[in-house]
């Protein structure tokens, strides 16, 4: 399953997604990567390179809003479908009503990573 032995590691990672989801740079990411549409209405650009343009910005938005929901993988199993689909449902969430879910999540993994530390 690819999954992290280690309950430290799986602490630290879920104590990492929770003050990430916090930060600035996550709610920042969070709004551009929520609407897709507005997004482009805001960046369009014109041609082929245009078009590629604004799909790298556009991606590195969604990367810098999932990343460390991402890494949460190594920690539950990068390989476990029911992980992965639990992560997805959660991106989900968090992309239709937005920063309330990402804050109160990061007090939950926060939550999470210090039981894995403790125990």
């Amino acid at each position: 399953m690819m999954a992290s032995s280690s309950k430290t590691f799986a602490g630290l990672l879920f104590a990492a997604a929770g003050l990430y989801q916090w930060s600035a740079l996550k709610h920042a990411c969070l709004r551009h990567c929520r609407s897709p549409l507005h997004f482009i209405v805001q960046h369009w650009r014109q041609g082929r390179l245009g078009a590629l343009r604004m799909g790298l910005i556009h991606g590195l938005y969604c990367i810098g809003c999932c990343w460390v929901l991402m890494g949460l993988l190594f920690a539950g199993g990068v390989m476990n479908l029911v992980w992965i689909a639990a992560i997805a449902l959660f991106v989900l969430a968090e992309k239709v009503w937005g920063e309330a879910v990402a804050r109160a999540s990061g007090v939950a993994m926060l939550g999470v990573g210090a039981y894995l530390l403790v125990v």
